[in-house]
């Protein structure tokens, strides 16, 4: 007996008595196996099944002797269990000897037809045409020296081109390396350029032969055909590919950026263009992927040559889901057009390199990508649509739109794609000259604390108009939360800001402290006027406090959003504002709010709602005095800007400002003192709750403005468009020039633009 004979039915009989004692399914597959085994090994039927029955045998005498169930219903059936081994074994070779037989009559047929041929080559020949796989014989350096008639089928090279050497006609250039038969691996597949120019995937497997008769070594191997299944497999990758790219996406910009890309090369595209109007008269927005992508636009026409925007025109009409190849009725394809989509407003345009044939296959993927495509931009639209639901609702609860001077208030949420949460700001002008100022957050996230959030800032608001200072604010919100469900234990900061006699006045219910900074200091936590959140004790009355706002000093109110991160101290967050105020003195309120949250944002982004308001007061006047010379005039330039900025002064009405002060003084220096080199001009800057007023003066003794100046002459005219009001008097020694502006509203969003849409380009 042969080491692989022993081996085989030692395992046999393992597993046999495996299943006697325990029968399960998975003895049963075991069983399958090693029917597979004896087939590849070569094992007799009779000697497996020899060992079959002396395995059970000896498995009924050790069970009579243990006397362990042997009368019971275990014991009566072994034999049928040992029974249903045996048949699973011999499944795989039943399945063998069935094709074998059918193999056998096959060749009987073939040997019947070759009865009349002339001798064994001829009975070859018709054997290996009948076969409805490729066949092929190739010599050592691979060449391909016979072929069947099923191979021409497949590949396009029958057997009237016989020999084909290395490297084959039929090889893609773009394809993997051609294997080498005689030392790599002998099943392998490979794509193949048919002689029509179509692409087709083949199972290879080869044999290796020596010929008796001078001992040459040839390979001997089928062909069989597996485009479809290729095809069917690379859909669903691409499939799989595409809705991955575009999974994120919750914006049409963002779907088309990646989706286009990921469609133009999995398609062969050279170019991928989509049109999208987003009205029936309206230009269409234009999205574009490959080469000679340059940009996103509204503009269409600038978009877009003629031919381009007939065919997406004409695409974007046709019934959803349909296809239609550019040009029509053509053998090659120079691209397809299809609508996008099921709403007849967007279109794509798919172009390729160079005109191609289409087969079903190509059918079948384009129509497959475009739909998921389609699906993904419908997905983004309705995120779109709720964002705007949640930011028209956003605009009805959070604070106003149009600011007093020297505000910047930020909203951040945490929870997209609603954009909306339950912290809130308001800032309230009081007919006093006074501003109030309420930073609150609610328990709880998205529409529900939106829902609390919009109820109690109704409340402050109306509170603060009736003239409620900030404990009796909190002290009545108290009443109103308490019969609001969900408005239990809300936290709120109300503040009154007296710009005039610098005056902030606060109340706590368990909010975050407001941060103070003067200038060119490190800011402070104001932890006065502190109690409980909003209903959840009766309290007798609520604190206040009182903090004078010096001169340029920077106060910011938030919600814990912003400090309050996994595994950080929070009083590391409280730190970092104060240290980003020491520095942001001469910047705008919204500079301020944009260092604050990119110092504090954390690398995930913020995980809470944000709420931030942040105000300048009034900086101390400016004065300055310099001598009248034309040199002074920069450094003067630069320290007005720089104290304007301070002021909370847009930039664009402070370039103003300052132009209309640089050329008041150049008219001093200039005309003042024509004949006297040791003038002075002397500068002055004020700022109250909503005025900025520049003056210059000087000494000196201006000359008469001529009837017609000419080409100069034109600084007066020049300050006066620059400023809100001008008034010149010489009524004294010198000149007095008085410039005043009235700062505007401060207009911000009530939240962060939307995420993603910023228009790309994909590629």
């Amino acid at each position: 007996m042969s080491a692989l004979l022993a081996d085989f039915l030692d395992d046999y009989a393992d597993a046999l008595r495996r299943h006697l004692d325990s029968p399960t399914q998975a003895g049963l597959a075991e069983g399958y196996e090693l029917g597979r085994r004896a087939l590849v090994e070569g094992i007799s039927l009779l000697d497996l099944t020899e060992n079959h029955f002396r395995v059970v045998q000896d498995a009924e005498e050790q069970r009579q002797k243990a006397g362990s169930a042997e009368g019971g219903e275990s014991g009566a059936r072994l034999p049928e269990t040992a029974l249903e081994f045996l048949l699973q074994t011999l499944v795989p070779l039943d399945i063998a000897t069935r094709g074998y037989l059918d193999g056998t009559r096959r060749y009987e047929q073939q040997r019947t037809r070759a009865d009349d041929l002339a001798g064994r080559d001829a009975f070859r020949t018709a054997l290996v045409e009948s076969l409805q796989d490729g066949f092929f014989v190739a010599d050592a350096q691979g060449t391909i020296i016979e072929v069947n008639t099923a191979f021409g089928a497949l590949t396009g090279y029958g057997a009237a081109g016989v020999p084909y050497p290395l490297p084959h006609p039929w090889s893609s250039p773009e394809g993997p390396r051609y294997p080498d038969l005689g030392t790599e691996a002998q099943r392998f597949v490979i794509p193949i350029r048919h002689r029509d120019g179509r692409n087709v995937w083949l199972a290879v497997s080869t044999s290796a032969l020596i010929k008796p008769e001078d001992n040459e070594r040839i390979f001997v191997g089928t062909l069989r055909d597996i485009t479809a299944e290729h095809d069917a497999q690379a859909r669903d990758q691409a499939a799989s590919r595409l809705a991955t790219a575009v999974g994120a996406a919750t914006s049409v910009v963002e779907v088309l950026a990646v989706g286009l890309d990921e469609l133009r090369r999995t398609v062969g595209a050279e170019t991928a263009v989509v049109a999208v109007w987003p009205s029936r008269n309206a230009m269409p927005e234009v999205y574009v992927s490959g080469v000679g992508a340059d940009g996103a636009s509204h503009d269409g026409a600038a978009s877009l040559d003629d031919r381009s925007r007939a065919l997406l025109e004409r695409a974007r009409r046709r019934p959803p889901r349909s296809l239609l190849a550019i040009p029509e009725a053509a053998e090659s394809s120079e691209g397809i057009v299809a609508p996008l989509g099921e709403t007849g407003d967007a279109a794509m345009w798919l172009r390729f390199a160079a005109p191609r044939a289409i087969s079903a296959a190509d059918w079948t993927l384009f129509s497959l990508l475009i739909g998921h495509l389609s699906l993904a931009v419908q997905r983004a639209r309705n995120f779109d649509q709720a964002r705007a639901t949640s930011l028209t609702l956003q605009r009805a609860m959070l604070g106003p739109i149009d600011l007093p001077p020297r505000f910047s208030v930020h909203y951040e949420p945490a929870l997209p794609p609603l954009e909306i949460g339950g912290d809130w700001y308001d800032v309230v002008p009081l007919r006093d000259g006074t501003i109030g100022v309420v930073v609150g957050d609610c328990v709880g996230r998205g529409l529900s604390a939106a829902v609390v959030m919009g109820q109690l800032r109704t409340a402050a608001r109306a509170l603060l108009l009736r003239g409620a200072g900030p404990a009796q604010l909190l002290a009545e919100l108290d009443t109103v939360a308490a019969r609001i469900p969900g408005a239990m234990c809300t936290t709120v900061c109300a503040a009154v800001l007296d710009p005039v006699r610098g005056l902030v006045r606060y109340s706590n219910a368990g909010h975050m402290p407001p941060i103070l900074a003067d200038v060119g200091k490190t800011g402070r936590m104001l932890e006065g006027g502190r109690a409980v959140p909003l209903a959840t004790f009766d309290t007798p009355r609520r604190p206040e406090a009182t903090t004078a706002l010096t001169p340029g000093s920077t106060l910011v109110l938030f919600t814990d959003g912003l400090v309050e991160q996994r595994g950080v101290d929070i009083d590391e967050g409280f730190a970092k504002i104060a240290a980003v105020l020491a520095d942001t003195s001469g910047r705008l309120p919204r500079e301020v709010a944009d260092a604050v949250l990119s110092r504090l944002r954390p690398d995930a982004g913020y995980d809470d709602d944000v709420a931030m308001v942040v105000y300048r007061q009034p900086p101390a006047p400016l004065r300055l005095d310099v001598p009248a010379r034309a040199d002074e005039l920069a450094a003067l330039r630069r320290t007005l800007k720089g104290w304007l900025a301070a002021a909370a002064v847009p930039h664009d009405l402070a370039a103003d400002l300052v132009a209309a002060a640089n050329e008041a003084c150049s008219n001093s220096i200039e005309h003042a003192y024509r004949n006297d080199d040791n003038g002075r001009v002397s500068m002055s800057a004020t700022c109250d709750i909503d005025t900025v007023v520049i003056v210059v003066t000087d000494t000196g003794d201006w000359k008469p403005r001529a009837s017609d100046p000419g080409y100069r002459g034109r600084g007066i005219d020049m300050m006066r468009a620059l400023t809100e009001q001008l008034d010149i008097d010489h009524s004294e020694a010198g000149t007095t020039v008085r410039m005043s502006v009235t700062l505007p509203a401060i207009t911000f969003p009530v939240a962060n633009p939307l995420r993603g849409t910023n228009r790309r380009v994909a590629g």
